[in-house]
């Protein structure tokens, strides 16, 4: 198959070394809008990567739309018509709604749109789908995550903490305030417990369609006194090239048989590498065709978690349960 990476920041530059080396992809283009970083990146990943210098979508399989969030739902729209698989990392609440009403077109024309395949929302969904099904009845899903893959996540994570949270409860969203909502929340060690707080995610937009009927689907993310604080100001310092360590947690709340059960999975590793590794194996599934349907959705609804678990694993991001017990050797 042949994918494009559109957008070459922390996690475009991994989902792009993650493809290369992915043995049915065939053509790998990459484009930036920054002058000659697409020629490095290039350079660097070897003969199966080549810079694209047109002004117009790449005619692939496949595209990964890894630029900053708000800029990616023209390109996605200008894929899907084009009858190009679309997957996206933004974790803009705005734009996975935008995607997700990209569905009619995606379904109608044979191709998928896969919305958030990043770390949180993405990874986190492949827990939650993963977590529900160890179930016999899911009611709640719970996510949390900690840490930020480079500036332009970190630019999201500011302003999720500014915006309004959404939380689907009892058949309704709930609209809540972003840094309301305070819950210790325990990751994988080394990380441990941080304090994690509503904000404008769009984690439940996406897996409140893969569990239907279910009661409850909240997402918190970790945060300091000054993020919450600022959330709402403009960034007062720049932020790093790249976050170091994060962590995601997935709670899913349900019954077995009739016995009441809490399934509680997570995952440690840097967010951009992460990050990456899911966008270019959803990539993979899109254009391989071992998606569940076509049309726009999450993870959680389109592809099956524990194959997507395995290869994320055999990539080196892998799973615990929450007492600390790998789920894959």
């Amino acid at each position: 198959m042949r994918v494009a990476v559109v957008g070459l920041g922390a996690v475009g530059i991994r989902a792009a070394r993650q493809l290369a080396s992915t043995s049915e992809v065939e053509a790998l283009l990459l484009r930036d809008p920054r002058a000659g970083r697409a020629d490095e990146v290039a350079a660097a990943i070897g003969a199966v990567a080549r810079v694209d210098h047109t002004t117009e979508l790449p005619d692939t399989d496949v595209v990964v739309l890894a630029g900053p969030c708000r800029t990616q739902v023209a390109l996605a729209r200008d894929a899907v018509s084009k009858g190009c698989h679309v997957v996206s990392v933004s974790d803009d609440v705005g734009d996975v709604k935008a995607l997700l009403e990209l569905g009619p077109e995606a379904e109608a024309r044979g191709v998928s749109v896969i919305a958030g395949a990043s770390f949180a929302p993405g990874l986190s969904c492949v827990l939650a789908a993963h977590a529900a099904g160890s179930l016999d009845r899911v009611e709640e899903i719970h996510s949390a995550a900690l840490g930020t893959g480079g500036p332009a996540c970190a630019v999201q994570h500011h302003a999720a903490l500014g915006g309004r949270a959404i939380e689907w409860r009892d058949g309704g969203w709930l609209h809540t305030p972003s840094g309301s909502g305070r819950e210790l929340c325990w990751f994988p060690e080394p990380v441990g417990a941080a304090d994690c707080y509503r904000g404008a995610l769009p984690g439940p937009l996406l897996l409140v369609p893969a569990f239907p009927g279910i009661a409850r689907v909240t997402a918190r993310v970790a945060a300091t006194r000054r993020d919450r604080l600022t959330g709402h100001l403009p960034m007062l310092r720049p932020p790093h090239p790249e976050g170091g360590v994060g962590a995601v947690r997935v709670e899913a709340r349900g019954w077995r048989g009739s016995v009441s059960d809490t399934v509680v999975l997570g995952v440690m590793d840097r967010p951009a590498v992460a990050a990456g590794a899911v966008a270019a194996l959803a990539a993979v599934s899109a254009g391989s065709g071992s998606v569940r349907r076509r049309g726009a959705g999450g993870l959680a609804e389109l592809i099956e978690p524990l194959s997507f678990l395995h290869e994320l694993a055999r990539r080196g991001v892998k799973a615990a349960v929450f007492e600390g017990r790998s789920l894959f050797a």
